[in-house]
This record gives C-alpha cells, structure tokens and sequence, in this order.
C-alpha cells in the first residue's frame, strides 16, 4: 500500500492535477451529491465526487478511487483537464492494485488459475518484473499439482527459468517474500524446475533437483527432494544404461567391456541407495511421511541388498549417518578399469564408487526396471537381482508457502 501511494503520489505533483475554476471550484467545497444525482454529469455531482477525490488521493488510494471511478463512469465522454488526470490516476492506482491483490490470491487464497491470469496482466505491462515472474512460476507448478493439470507445465517452465536466469545474472525483486531470500527463492526454483521435468526429462530433472538440495534452506531437511532425486537416477540414468547393458552383454560371457557397463550402473545404483536412505531417514516419525517412508524404506532396501550380496547389515548404520555427509553429485562415468579389479561388497554409498569396487555383488545382468511417473518410483527386477515390484508413492503440493505469505513462515504442510 506504502508503495502505491508512494506512485500515486508523483501524479500529484507532475502538474497534472487541474485548479477548480469557476461553479465547479466554488461548489466543491460543500456540494454532497444526493443519492438521486449519482450517475448524472451534473456539475454538482462532479464536483462532489472530485472533492472526495482530491480528500483521499494521497492518504487512501482507494477511497479516492471509487468517486474517480463514479466520475469517469458518469462522464465517459468528457475532456479536460480533471477528466483526463482521473483517467492517468486511475490507470495508475489498478496497475499498482493488481500487484498487492496478487500476493494473497496466489499464496493466501491460493486461487491459482485467477492469480495467473492476473499475474499475465502485469507482465504485458512490465515483462521484466521478478516479483511477478518468480510468482507466476510458483503458481503455474502449484496450479499444475493441485488441479492434476500438467497444461499449466509449459507456462511454468517459461517463468521459472527467467526467473532462474535473472536472479542468476545478479537481478533482484522487489521483495523477497514469502521466500527467505536469495539462496531459498533459489532452491525452491530449482526444485519445481526438477518436479516438472522429472518425467519428461529425468535426467535434466536430476541435475535440478540436486542444485535444489545443496542450498543451505529449509528444502534440504525434506525428504521428498531425495526420494525425487532417487527417482531420476532411477528412470534416468539407470533405465538407459541397464537398456545398453542389456543389448549388448546380456546372456553373453563377462568382459572387460561388459564390466565397465555394469560398473557405471552400480555407481548410479549408489547414488540411488544414498537419496533413498536421506528420504528415510528425514522423514523420520513425523506422522505425515510414515506411509511413503515404507515405500521408500522397501526401495532402499532392495537396492542395498543388490549391492551388498543380498544382505541389509550395514543398513541401519547408514541411515543413522548418511544426512552427515554431503549430497554426492552426479557420477563420472567411468571409462576405463584399473589394471587389478578388486571386488568388494560394501562401498561407500555417495562416493564416486571405482570399477573394482562395483562388479562384485549382484554380478550378471543388472535389476530390470520399470519407467514410472514424477510420482512413483521405478520398479525393480529379478532373484540374484532385486525382486520385482511397483510402488505407487504420491504427493500432493508440498514444500510450498503456507497460507499467509510472510517472511518467516513459508514451509510445508
């Protein structure tokens, strides 16, 4: 509100505001206009409501918008002095109305679809605003999950990479809220970018979501972004290297060639295992994650026990210890095998895992999977590899703004 009377302000003082002459100065002072003379181009009427007007256009805007709107309606044909500054006032006043009337439609009432469009309104007038294009994106993904709408994805992508792009390249909003500021607005991109992708692009989707996790913000304590990051290396990574691997050494002996394939699928397949044990370990006993934790419990332990010769000792101690160690990033592919592969049936799940270290446990034809959606993990495949099974885990809206947009309370629900 400071902000748009601050801008109303300057059309005060641009010389625009016009000096009452003759009948309308003199009858301006005391003219009330009865209720039977609202509506008419009267110069009473006029001078009544441009009296209100001029009372309140500096202290409350939108007291002094309704007799400037009852005087435009009133009059539509006029010229003038007086009738052209209302039209500039007015103009003014709804550009700045939308911005404080978006806020709360989109993070308070969450009316999504009426706040993007109110959202696109702005941006026709000022497609460079950050605020509006960082609430654009927020809305258009929440849009997307909340009304089981993926037409609102394409929209969201658009607004959420600018606003990646500009807050990248050193741009800031007029405000920061509801997010805590650069590092969390951020975060909280990078993750949407990685949900909305993750099942077109799980790959892209993959890198987003662990750009997303390293952030220092609330996000990283969610176990959801792990159990998301779990599944792009499992529909990503793993779905095209298993394929290859299975085209071309399947049912075939062992090679050199052969164990380098199988040692780039069981580093992907630690990666899997370290983002399953953080989703299960953050969830913890928290009440609203104990339905997925099973899932994601029943997938880590597949996984581990491919890597560990069928068994889960090592397991707990993992869960105990894995959100202590940083996130891993993505593996280098490993392109050559040391002279002496060495074989081990415990590595250090997160680490970049070395050829010897990865073709001893489950050695054959890695686990079959199956492509699932953003939502629901891959399964998994077969007796010396993990037994096949499909999870449905699912999840609403979550890690969004609460319902009022202030600045220190903005998590999940």
């Amino acid at each position: 509100m400071k902000k748009t009377m601050r801008v109303l302000a300057i059309y005060a003082t641009l010389g625009l505001l016009p000096v009452f002459t003759n009948v309308i100065e003199l009858k301006a002072q005391t003219a009330t206009p009865s209720p039977a003379a609202q509506g008419q181009c009267t110069d009473e009427t006029k001078a009544a409501w441009y009296a209100d007007f001029i009372k309140f256009r500096t202290t409350e805007p939108p007291r002094a918008y309704e007799p400037a709107k009852k005087y435009l309606a009133a009059c539509p044909t006029e010229e003038g002095q007086i009738p052209n500054y209302l039209k500039k006032w007015v103009i003014a006043y709804e550009k700045e109305a939308r911005k404080l009337k978006l806020t709360p439609l989109l993070y308070g009432d969450k009316k999504y679809p009426e706040a993007l469009a109110l959202g696109k309104e702005i941006l026709a007038d000022e497609p460079e605003n950050l605020r509006v294009i960082i609430d654009l994106g927020y809305g258009s993904y929440f849009a997307a999950v909340t009304l089981k709408n993926e037409s609102y994805n394409a929209d969201g992508l658009t607004y959420i990479r600018k606003a990646i792009q500009m807050i990248e390249a050193g741009k800031t909003p007029e405000a920061w809220t509801p997010f805590k500021g650069k590092d969390d607005t951020l975060a909280y991109l990078y993750n949407y970018l990685g949900r909305i992708t993750l099942k077109t692009n799980p790959p892209g989707a993959l890198r987003s979501l662990i750009k997303a996790a390293q952030y220092e913000t609330e996000l990283k304590k969610d176990p959801w972004i792990y159990f998301f990051i779990a599944n792009a290396y499992e529909t990503g990574p793993y779905v095209t290297l298993s394929a290859d691997y299975k085209a071309k050494f399947e049912g075939k002996d062992e090679t050199p060639e052969s164990k380098l394939a199988l040692a780039n699928i069981q580093q992907v397949i630690d990666r899997m295992v370290d983002a399953y044990a953080r989703a299960v370990a953050l969830a913890g006993t928290d009440p609203k994650y104990q339905a997925n934790k099973k899932e994601w419990l029943e997938s880590l332990t597949t996984w581990y026990k491919y890597r560990h010769n069928q068994s889960d000792v090592g397991l707990t101690d993992l869960l105990a210890s894995v959100v202590t160690k940083p996130l891993p990033a993505e593996p280098t592919p490993i392109t050559t095998l040391p002279a002496t592969a060495t074989t081990s049936s415990t590595p250090t799940t997160g680490s970049t895992t070395t050829a010897g270290s990865t073709v001893a446990p489950g050695t054959g034809a890695p686990p079959a999977t199956n492509k699932t959606t953003t939502t629901a993990p891959a399964a998994t495949g077969a007796t010396t590899t993990p037994p096949k099974k499909t999870t449905t885990t699912t999840q609403t809206a979550s890690t969004k703004p609460a319902a009022k947009p202030t600045r220190n309370n903005h998590r999940r629900h």
